[in-house]
C-alpha cells in the first residue's frame, strides 16, 4: 500500500511540474532558448529528486516491514604490516659444471651413463695412459739400480772409503730418479677423470675411441641439493635489502613456493642496468627445480606494527579522484553507513596500509561496500 502511494505521489509532482512549465507549441530558434529550456528540466528533476528523498524518508518511518540492505562488516584490529619488492630470478647452483680433461689422449673407457648418481671421487672416464705406464715401469728399473748404488757408495763413504764425490752423485741421481717417477705417476692420474663432488651425470658428450682435449668438455656433473636463486636487484633498494631478509618464492613453471632468506647482498653495482646482486637459498627436497629456472620472488624489505590495514578490494575512489570506504556508526540501534575519506599508503598483496582517515576500532564494510550510500540504513553481519 505504501509502495502504490509513493507512486501516486511521483507520478503527481511529475504531471504538476509539467503542467506548470507546459508552453505553448514554439519552434525553437536559438541556443539561448534551448540552454533555457535545458536548465528549467533540470531544477525540475532536482526538484522531483528532493521529493522522493522526503517521501522515502517518510516512508521508512511509517513501513515497518521494509527489510535493510544486509553487509558484512569487520573492526579493525592492529596488523604487522610487511612491504615487499617483487622481482624475477633463475635458479642455480655452483656445483654445475662441464668437466674437461686436463691432458690429450684416446678415449679408453667411460664407467658412467645419463642420468647417473656418482659419488666424489668415483672414476668416471679412462684416457689412453700405455706410454706412461711404460715409462714408469723404466723408472722403477732405474730407481732400484740406484738406490742400490746409493747404499753401496753410502756405506762405503761411512767407512772412508771412495771419493764424496761418488757418494753424492749415487744420491743425486737417486733422488732425481724419485722425483722424475712422482712427476709420472702425477700426470698419470690426470688419464683417470674422477668426480670432483656427488651428484648426477646430467650429459655424456664424450664417446670412446674419440680424442679426448682440454678444450673439449665430456660430461656436465649437476647437483641438485645446494640449489640457490640469483636475480638483479635496482640500486635503489640498496638501503632496504639486507642478509636474513624474508623472502617468499615461487616457481610458475612447476607450480611450487618457497619460503627462504637472503643468503648474500652483491657489492657491485653493474654500470650497464644499475642493478646489485642477491642470492637465496632454495631447498629442493623433490629435485624439481633446476638449474635456471623461472622464479618470482618477494623479498621483505620493511614491516610495520600496530598498523591500520584494510583489503584492497574495499578501497573507492570518488569522481574527484579522492578514496573512501563505508565505515558503520550506530544510532537508535541501527547501523548507519557513512562514506570515510581515507589516504592509502603501500599496498602487499591484496591488502593496503591507511595512512589517514581510520583509526583502529572503527567497523569497516565488506561485503556489500559497492551497493550502499551515504547515511543508508544497513543489516550487519560481523565477519
Amino acid at each position: 500500500m505504501l509502495n502504490n502511494m509513493k507512486r501516486i505521489l511521483i507520478l503527481a509532482i511529475i504531471i504538476i511540474a509539467s503542467s506548470c512549465n507546459k508552453k505553448e507549441n514554439v519552434v525553437p530558434s536559438s541556443l539561448e532558448y534551448l540552454n533555457q529550456q535545458k536548465n528549467i528540466l533540470n531544477q525540475q528533476l532536482d526538484s522531483i529528486s528532493n521529493e522522493i528523498i522526503i517521501i522515502d524518508e517518510q516512508i521508512a518511518s511509517l513501513d515497518t516491514t521494509s527489510s535493510l540492505q544486509v553487509v558484512s562488516a569487520f573492526k579493525l584490529e592492529p596488523t604487522i604490516f610487511k612491504q615487499f619488492i617483487e622481482i624475477q630470478g633463475n635458479s642455480a647452483s655452483d656445483q654445475n659444471i662441464a668437466i674437461h680433461p686436463e691432458v690429450s689422449g684416446t678415449i679408453v673407457k667411460i664407467f658412467v651413463k645419463d642420468g647417473q648418481s656418482v659419488r666424489k671421487g668415483q672414476l668416471l672416464i679412462q684416457i689412453d695412459d700405455d706410454i706412461l705406464e711404460n715409462n714408469i715401469q723404466e723408472l722403477q728399473t732405474q730407481l732400484t739400480l740406484a738406490t742400490t748404488t746409493y747404499e753401496r757408495q753410502k756405506r762405503l763413504w761411512n767407512q772412508k772409503i771412495g771419493s764424496e764425490m761418488q757418494f753424492l752423485q749415487a744420491k743425486n741421481n737417486k733422488e732425481g730418479l724419485e722425483n722424475k717417477l712422482s712427476t709420472i705417476k702425477t700426470q698419470l692420474y690426470k688419464y683417470k677423470i674422477h668426480a670432483p663432488f656427488s651428484g648426477i651425470i646430467d650429459d655424456v658428450i664424450a664417446k670412446e675411441g674419440n680424442l679426448a682435449s682440454p678444450q673439449l668438455p665430456v660430461f656436465r656433473l649437476i647437483n641438485l641439493q645446494n640449489m640457490y636463486v640469483e636475480a638483479k636487484v635496482a640500486e635503489n633498494y640498496l638501503k632496504d635489502i639486507r642478509k636474513g631478509n624474508e623472502v617468499s618464492l615461487f616457481f610458475p613453471s612447476i607450480d611450487e613456493k618457497s619460503n627462504s632468506r637472503v643468503l648474500h647482498v652483491g657489492n657491485y653495482i653493474n654500470p650497464d642496468n644499475r642493478s646489485f646482486i642477491v642470492k637465496i637459498p632454495v631447498k629442493n627436497t623433490n629435485k624439481y627445480i633446476k638449474p635456471n629456472l623461472l622464479a618470482d620472488i618477494k623479498i621483505k624489505t620493511n614491516e610495520t606494527e600496530n598498523a591500520v590495514v584494510i583489503p584492497s578490494k574495499l578501497i573507492q575512489m570518488d569522481q574527484n579522484g579522492n578514496e573512501f570506504v563505508y565505515t558503520l556508526g550506530k544510532e537508535n540501534d541501527v547501523y548507519i553507513a557513512r562514506k570515510t575519506m581515507i589516504k592509502s599508503g603501500d599496498s602487499n598483496d591484496d591488502e593496503t596500509i591507511i595512512i589517514d582517515g581510520l583509526n583502529l576500532k572503527d567497523i569497516i564494510v565488506d561485503e556489500g561496500s559497492r551497493s550502499i550510500n551515504n547515511d543508508q540504513k544497513v543489516d550487519v553481519l560481523f565477519n
